[in-house]
């Protein structure tokens, strides 16, 4: 499904005009129209307005992913990383505090070999 599908449907779904959604987001409805009918794509700054407003990813809306809330974890990518323990603290590293990634970040700077991380 294209991105200008994904656009009218998230708005017909809800039973919103396109005035009010261009309204919204500070656009006119003629430049939504050319959104929906895949004439025109929108700026990433629009893109991201049109997910806050549907409440969806912008990864839905682009069709990388067919779950409208997908979330990291859902993504249909297949990881490259082969080994589970590393796959689990990849995933688990983003959810680290600030101190910690600072120590992992001396720790790499050491393994890289540049002794000086700052």
């Amino acid at each position: 499904m294209s991105l200008g599908s994904r656009l009218k449907e998230e708005r017909e779904r809800r039973n919103w005009s396109q005035i009010y959604v261009a309204e919204k987001i500070g656009i006119t409805n003629a430049v939504l129209s050319n959104y929906e009918r895949n004439y025109r794509d929108p700026d990433t700054e629009t893109l991201k307005k049109l997910a806050l407003l549907y409440e969806v990813k912008t990864d839905y809306l682009l069709g990388i992913t067919n779950n409208p809330t997908a979330t990291e974890e859902d993504n249909e990518f297949p990881t490259i990383i082969k080994d589970p323990e590393l796959e689990r603290w990849h995933k688990e590293l983003p959810k680290s505090d600030e101190e910690d990634l600072r120590k992992l970040r001396q720790v790499w700077e050491i393994i890289k070999g540049n002794g000086d991380s700052g």
